[in-house]
Formats: structure tokens, sequence, C-alpha cells
């Protein structure tokens, strides 16, 4: 499967290897899904293209909690965790870091005070555990979907985070590889927007 992704590409990979197209700082990153597999996709930065994973419900622009969709919306990156156990590079970014405790966790109880923000584990009501075993949060970076003002129900726990491999589906993140992450995070800022496009 992460053949077929690289082969759409071909013609291009070798000047993406190269990182020649990679600008200085990045506004935006334009994210669209995979023809023939709405739950695959592209992230364009600059003129480089890399593979990413996106929700089990594909693209939506009536996201609700649950339905495992990716936005179709412009989300400003605002700030980010990181397992410095995993990933040394997590503080090579001008994004504001922060370390993955066992602690961290994140509501997504659409009822409760603290839906779609991180919570202090053990919590009362249903949260995500940050410090996952599968890594994909060894890098993950919160954006600004459902943040300020939140809306019940229109969905959590929107990240850029780490792929499975094999690209398979997410619940609703954009998820790439442990380096194309490690080739974006310094051309990151605060000001950086992942805009999720219709084809």
């Amino acid at each position: 499967m992460i053949c077929s992704v690289t082969q759409s590409y071909k013609k291009k990979r070798a000047r993406n290897a190269s990182g020649a197209f990679l600008p200085k700082g990045l506004n935006v990153l334009v994210v669209r899904a995979r023809p023939g597999n709405p739950a695959q996709g592209f992230l364009q930065a600059g003129k480089t293209v890399f593979p990413c994973a996106l929700g089990r419900g594909g693209i939506s622009a009536n996201k609700h909690e649950g339905d495992g969709a990716t936005p179709l919306a412009s989300m400003r990156i605002l700030s980010g965790y990181f397992r410095g156990d995993h990933f040394a590079g997590g503080r090579r970014t001008r994004l504001p870091m922060a370390p993955i405790g066992p602690d961290l966790g994140w509501c997504e109880v659409p009822d409760d005070r603290n839906y779609n923000r991180p919570v202090k584990i053990p919590y009362g009501a249903s949260h995500e555990r940050m410090k996952r075993d599968d890594r994909l949060y060894d890098v993950c970076l919160v954006l600004d979907w459902n943040i300020a003002p939140r809306r019940r129900g229109r969905g959590s726990a929107i990240f850029f985070h780490l792929a499975r491999p094999g690209f398979t589906p997410t619940q609703g993140c954009v998820a790439v590889t442990a380096r194309t992450m490690a080739r974006l995070l310094p051309l990151l800022s605060d000001r950086t927007v992942v805009k999720v496009v219709r084809q």
C-alpha cells in the first residue's frame, strides 16, 4: 500500500527526496484525498508532496463527534506534544511544544466542561490517553478545529500526528510518517495552516 502511494508521484520522487523544494518556512500545508481511497491522501508542502493518512470517514464538511471524518477546513496549528524518549527532534520547531507524560489525556465527551481540551489522568469522563503504545503521538500537533469557540459534538482531538504502517485510517486526523514529520517540523510555526480541500 505504501508503494502504490509513492508511485502516484513517481516522477517527483527524486526531487522530493532532495528536499530542494521545501521552503524555509511553511504557511500552508494543503491536504487532499487520494483518488479512489478517501481515507488516504496527499499533503503538499510548498512544491513537495507527501503521502498521508486521513480519517476512516474521509473528508467531511459536516464533521461531528465519532464520525471518523477529517474536517473540510483550514485549521491553524496551535501547538504540539512529543515523546522525548521516542522522537528526539520534537523541539526542533518554532511551535510551542510540550513533552507527553503518563498523566496527559484529551477529553472527548461533548457534555463535559473540558470537551476537546487536554486533561490530567485519571479523569472522570471518557478521554484519550496521549502517551500511546503505538507511537502515533510521538509527535502530535494540535489543530484549531472546534477549539475556540467549542461547539458540542462537532469533533475533538483533531491532530496532525504520525501514521500507522500502510497509512491505515485515522479517527479524523491527518497523519504522516515519522520521517516526513521530522522534515516538516523545523518549517512549521503557530501561523502554519493545514488546509484540507476537495479534489
